[in-house]
């Protein structure tokens, strides 16, 4: 993590349900096989299940995006070119500087422990045995191995420990700091595990310093004796696309729209300047860059529900790049396939879908893909039964996949089976607790106990006392995925 300045986490979050378009900016030869923007999320209206298979869109999760160049090797002047802030009126550079520094003076507490205090008991805790920042070396290492154990909240403790070496710790902030690749990418590590832990308060409050990385301090050449001859920006791109994509978070994704439009002005400006140069591999590493924020653009639309525009952006990114692969095109006609049927349009859908089919190779049978393509059309159109045996059918293919877990127990539920409903995600989490314990599922789980039995709580309880035993951190509170504020 230190020395890697395209800042990619997403190693560190690989069973995590990624943003909508997470798929596409991740070019192996082995496309990803999860599709999680169709997480069934839930929430309780009239004590029944208020269901959106297609995903009720979620704000994109940065920290498991993965870098859409990484497929393109270039040189560190390509990587980091970026605009120098505008000087002044008078002539001068700006003066503008980023003086950042953590906002809470003690560690984040551990909101499963205190959860499990106050529902079992103290004593229930000894079987609480996860990794704590003490645990592991004091460095980007250790914050590695936190973030692979899933351990964020810890993660995040330590990223602290660390700036505040760097001279930005608690009470730091408006004072005077040196930046470097290292400390910036610390700041882009805990800010985005925040975001990650919906910590918006928090990460609102130590992203602010940093604007829109636009202080003459966050590039090479502010620093002339230590980075000799050094040009661009000292920040990765992963951290503009972030901080600009904050506002999402806040509910306020007309903001984050202005701010990714700006970001995505600069980054096709900066391609068209390698296509000038004749610099083939610069441009299409920028062209990545160019459409990953254009996904980025897509989640504002669809949150505001500017239709149009989603079409006119999925248009212009599967027609303008000619590099793209079949396997890329088919997952973008399928990730347009469902924002047609988050909007109702079962017809248009269908369309995209058919598309999609079609790029597949001849004579191949039907993925992952197609399968969820098609389990969705049949939840659209209500046909529950059809619905399950589609999404059985991808099971098999990703056994443990906690998004067809969901849909397939909402469909078992809509179909009128809810003890076979509650049965298929209890076996899950037998089967695979670490995994199994998904917020999406717990939270399905909970309110499927509640239209099960008036006497709901000790189930719930049960479900506490595994992920006290599994899970080191959860993304939402105990409460809300258990509900355990409910009378019953």
């Amino acid at each position: 993590m230190t020395n890697n300045s395209n800042g990619r986490l997403s190693e560190y979050f690989a069973n995590d349900p990624p943003s909508f378009f997470d798929e596409l900016t991740n070019n192996k030869a082995k496309p990803k096989e999860t599709q999680p923007a169709n997480v069934v999320e839930t929430t309780n209206s009239n004590n029944m299940l208020d269901i959106t298979f297609t995903g009720c869109f979620q704000p994109p999760e940065y920290v498991e995006t993965a870098e859409a160049e990484e497929p393109i090797k270039v040189t560190d002047e390509v990587r980091n070119l970026w605009q120098l802030p505008t000087p002044n009126e008078t002539g001068k550079q700006a003066t503008h500087l980023i003086m950042p520094g953590i906002h809470i003076a003690n560690d984040l507490p551990d909101p499963i422990c205190i959860a499990v205090t106050q529902h079992l008991g103290e004593a229930e805790l000894q079987h609480r045995k996860i990794l704590a920042v003490e645990d592991v070396t004091q460095d980007e290492r250790g914050i590695r191995t936190l973030i692979n154990a899933g351990c964020f909240r810890a993660a995040v403790n330590l990223t602290g420990r660390l700036l505040t070496i760097y001279g930005q710790g608690y009470g730091r902030a408006g004072q005077p700091a040196k930046h470097s690749p290292h400390s910036l990418q610390l700041w882009f590590t805990r800010l985005a595990l925040l975001a990650k832990l919906g910590e918006y308060e928090l990460l609102q409050a130590e992203a602010e310093p940093f604007a829109q990385l636009n202080g003459s301090d966050v590039f090479f050449e502010y620093y002339p004796e230590m980075y000799k001859g050094k040009h661009g920006s000292i920040a990765c791109f992963s951290f503009r696309l972030l901080l600009a994509e904050l506002p999402i978070y806040l509910g306020k994704p007309h903001i984050a729209l202005d701010r990714l439009s700006e970001l995505h002005v600069i980054s096709h400006e900066i391609k068209l300047h390698y296509d000038r140069l004749k610099n083939t591999n610069a441009a299409e590493f920028w062209q990545r860059r160019a459409e990953r924020v254009l996904q980025s653009i897509i989640n504002c639309a669809l949150m505001m529900k500017k239709f149009s525009m989603i079409d006119d952006i999925m248009g212009d990114m599967l027609l303008t790049r000619s590099t793209l692969s079949k396997e890329e095109q088919r997952a973008l006609y399928s990730a347009w396939g469902r924002i047609y049927l988050q909007i109702g349009d079962i017809f248009g859908a269908e369309q995209k879908f058919a598309v999609s089919r079609r790029l597949r190779e001849i004579n191949m049978s039907p993925d992952l893909r197609d399968l969820v393509d098609k389990g969705l059309i049949a939840v659209a159109k209500n046909d529950f039964p059809e619905a399950y045996l589609i999404f059985q059918k991808a099971l098999h293919l990703d056994s443990g996949n906690t998004m067809i877990l969901n849909n397939m127990g909402v469909c078992l539920l809509y179909a009128g089976k809810l003890k076979d409903a509650i049965n298929l995600y209890e076996r899950a989490i037998k089967l695979n607790p670490q995994k199994s314990l998904n917020e999406s599922l717990l939270v399905n789980l909970s309110t499927l106990y509640e239209l099960e039995s008036n006497n709901s709580k000790a189930k719930k309880l049960n479900l506490l006392r595994l992920i006290n035993r599994y899970k080191p951190d959860l993304n939402i509170s105990v409460e809300i995925c258990l509900k355990l504020q409910a009378t019953n």
